[in-house]
């Protein structure tokens, strides 16, 4: 192994851990800033991936549509409170082909009301496009494809 690839996944690492901190930090001002401005970013079950099908509980086409997501979850959505917290493998590093890395981690994202007990919200895997921008690395494209077969409540926050 090189020492170049160690330190594009020590790079991607990285990325997948501070884009974890702000989501679990509720920093969601943060979240479109990680990716480039035409970045995607969908979420979508893994028997419509599995078989190919466009369907998704969420597909965002640019930044500019994630802020919009962003102000819905800050300023308009009412919820009862509750805190995430994401647990993001080591990425596999699948590819390097013209500057785009293609990139998978298994993430699992845990659920805690105040005042009550933990639960799985959301496990699957992140399947990446990440691109080095004079800013850092960020994502040109974030799939979550996930496992479970029924998202709890609603999908509000970003996975």
């Amino acid at each position: 192994m090189s020492l170049e690839h160690l330190q594009r996944q020590f790079e991607v690492d990285q990325l997948n851990a501070a884009y974890a901190a702000a989501l679990d930090g509720q920093r969601f001002e943060d979240w479109p800033g990680f990716f480039v401005p035409e970045g995607r970013y969908t979420v979508q079950a893994r028997e419509n991936f599995d078989r190919g099908l466009p369907l998704a509980l969420m597909a965002l086409e640019s930044q500019g549509m994630m802020k919009d997501r962003v102000y819905g979850v800050t300023q308009t959505i009412y919820h009862g409170p509750y805190y995430m917290r994401h647990v993001v493998s080591p990425a596999r590093m699948l590819a390097v082909e013209g500057g785009v890395i293609r990139a998978e981690a298994n993430y699992a994202v845990f659920r805690t009301r105040p005042g009550g007990v933990s639960e799985v919200y959301n496990v699957g895997r992140y399947i990446d496009e990440i691109v080095q921008t004079p800013e850092g690395m960020k994502f040109r494209s974030r799939l979550c494809v996930y496992d479970s077969e029924m998202v709890l409540n609603s999908l509000i926050y970003p996975i």
